[in-house]
């Protein structure tokens, strides 16, 4: 973790700091993928007033940002930005001005169905947008095809299936990610309110950035975009305004070099300490 905004050294680094001034430090073109969840401006508690703003003030900023991380792009980058679905189109509209948008994703957070409006429809998904600087961006598919069961690989044994890349290596993952949100007593969870579960931001950075890249995250929280980039063999660089989650995600990187069975205890109580 660095604090020092005057740092020459930015690689692998998680500064304790506001994105908008801290991303000065970043030279243009030299990231290769910005994974990010930013506030979602419905008043979450950040421990700050970060996700306070009002509608129009909350979308003033997300552009302003967005202006600054954009040119951090490498020409063969993209980005990944999850969002609700209150604010996603016109972000999803404030983007397309300046990138080509790939896919809109639905998280499916598998939900219980129990509780929720009685007004309207249960909120049980949250929007990503998948979106590349230009044409020739970066997209390794056969890094998360999704393997096909024995009874499909069976039904296809005709010959002229024999030997298929498809069949032996996988499906491509469609844009709806069923993926279990982080309930309280997973191994993940942090003290965080808007956690993503590893499987999912690990997904983006195996398919969106090349062996040895850079990512990007401005809006660290709990640390996931660090870790899935460790776990994955890549460099990264972020930021994030809170001083305990930052100690959170210094404690969660260095799991990552501990024995398994110390990787495992629950992280609840790093806050506490």
């Amino acid at each position: 973790m660095n604090s020092n905004p005057s740092a020459v050294d930015w690689m692998n680094c998680v500064f304790c700091e506001d994105a908008l001034t801290g991303m000065a430090r970043i030279p243009d073109g030299s990231i290769d993928l910005i994974v990010t969840d930013p506030p979602y401006g419905l008043g979450k508690d950040y421990g700050n007033d970060s996700d306070k703003l009002g509608a129009d003030a909350y979308l003033r900023w997300m552009e302003q940002w967005i202006d600054i991380a954009l040119p951090k792009l490498a020409p063969t980058g993209s980005l990944y930005i999850c969002l609700t679905w209150r604010y996603s189109p016109e972000i999803f509209v404030m983007l397309k001005q300046r990138m080509t948008m790939l896919n809109e994703i639905i998280w499916d957070r598998r939900v219980p169905s129990m509780g929720g409006s009685v007004r309207s429809y249960t909120s049980v998904h949250d929007t990503i947008g998948f979106f590349a600087k230009q044409k020739g961006y970066y997209f390794n598919l056969d890094a998360i095809r999704i393997p096909y069961d024995a009874e499909t690989k069976k039904a296809r044994s005709r010959s002229i299936f024999v030997g298929a890349k498809w069949l032996e290596m996988g499906y491509n993952p469609k844009d709806v990610w069923s993926v279990s949100r982080l309930h309280r007593e997973h191994p993940e969870r942090a003290d965080h309110p808007t956690q993503k579960p590893l499987e999912i931001i690990e997904r983006m950075i195996k398919a969106s950035c090349p062996p040895g890249g850079t990512v990007l995250d401005p809006f660290m929280g709990s640390g996931t975009t660090a870790a899935a980039a460790k776990r994955c063999g890549m460099n990264f660089v972020g930021f994030e305004l809170n001083p305990e989650y930052c100690a959170l995600i210094e404690k969660r990187l260095a799991r990552l070099d501990a024995p398994i069975e110390q990787m495992m205890l629950p992280l609840l109580d790093d806050i506490a300490e």
